[in-house]
């Protein structure tokens, strides 16, 4: 039987197959191998009772993300709010890098648009090629245009605590499944509610996940391959890219530099490359030998 694995607690794998949920186990031969079932992992199961059953494959992944543990997310929602907190482009943006880094496609959604407008921010991300989307968990404005975008995919919400993704989730999902938590009045952040990575099955087909790891995502500043692939993961770039002067080309401050020249011609949004600036400064230093040996 084939599924996927839609929740990893204490030793066991819960596989989700056509709305029915098995608790399995996996066989030693994946520890021989060194692969450890994640979940999101599509994955073959030999049963052993009713409920029951024995994890024998996991196929092949599109993508793996470490922190938080899980496999093949189609979509990265990236949620921000009207106020408590307030949009921080730097942070959209740093989640946008990361989905790119690692092939998921990043969306950007704006909750609370019954607290004021968001045309300005959703401006600069449409004009940077993202889709975007203005919803309310409070009154469900904009909701039928999001779960389209979540139909028959694997998902996960990403943000601030505090911007409202578990009130979303619930609203989708038709009941409170996930818990929320308050803002703080003096951090301008929510409580973590959520505690372990868990694929929830989706009325409309596909499924999401809430995870605290998504939460706290941060880009890893000792990853070479990230710091080579930083341009890349800015796709409002690439049209202009091609045309710099000099094939070394950073983007930051050289003449004949494209891309400089299309953020002053207002081509290219000045908060998304002021972002890549500052991710570039983070990581413009890092040497091979020095990611390789911060991994060991």
């Amino acid at each position: 039987m084939k599924g996927i694995i839609v929740k990893a607690l204490s030793g066991f794998y819960y596989v989700a197959v056509s709305g029915k949920t098995y608790e399995c186990k996996a066989r030693g031969n994946f520890r021989k191998s060194g692969v450890s079932p994640l979940v999101g992992d599509r994955v073959e199961i030999e049963l052993t009772g009713e409920n029951s059953g024995i994890v024998d494959r996991v196929y092949d992944r599109k993508n793996c993300l470490s922190r938080p543990p899980v496999a093949n997310i189609d979509k990265l929602f990236i949620v921000s709010s009207y106020t408590s907190p307030k949009v921080n482009t730097l942070i959209i943006d740093k989640m946008t890098v990361i989905a790119e880094h690692n092939g998921v496609e990043p969306i950007i959604v704006f909750n609370k648009c019954d607290m004021g407008s968001f045309l300005k921010w959703q401006r600069i991300y449409e004009n940077a090629g993202f889709k975007t989307y203005t919803v309310s968990a409070e009154s469900g404005e904009g909701f039928s245009e999001l779960e389209a975008e979540l139909k028959d995919s694997v998902s996960a919400f990403t943000g601030n605590s505090g911007v409202g993704k578990s009130s979303i989730l619930n609203r989708i999902l038709g009941q409170e499944i996930i818990s929320t938590g308050e803002v703080s009045e003096k951090l301008g952040r929510g409580r973590h509610t959520t505690r372990h990575t868990e694929l929830y099955e989706l009325p409309f087909g596909g499924f999401v996940a809430d995870t605290p790891g998504f939460s706290a995502l941060e880009l890893d500043a000792f990853d070479y391959e990230l710091k080579e692939d930083l341009e890349n993961c800015f796709k409002d770039f690439k049209e202009f890219k091609e045309n710099c002067k000099f094939s070394s080309c950073t983007h930051t401050k050289e003449k004949g530099c494209a891309v400089l020249e299309a953020v002053e011609r207002g081509k290219i949004e000045e908060t998304r490359h002021s972002s890549y600036l500052a991710f570039f400064e983070e990581m413009k230093d890092l040497k091979p030998w020095e990611a390789n040996k911060r991994k060991k």
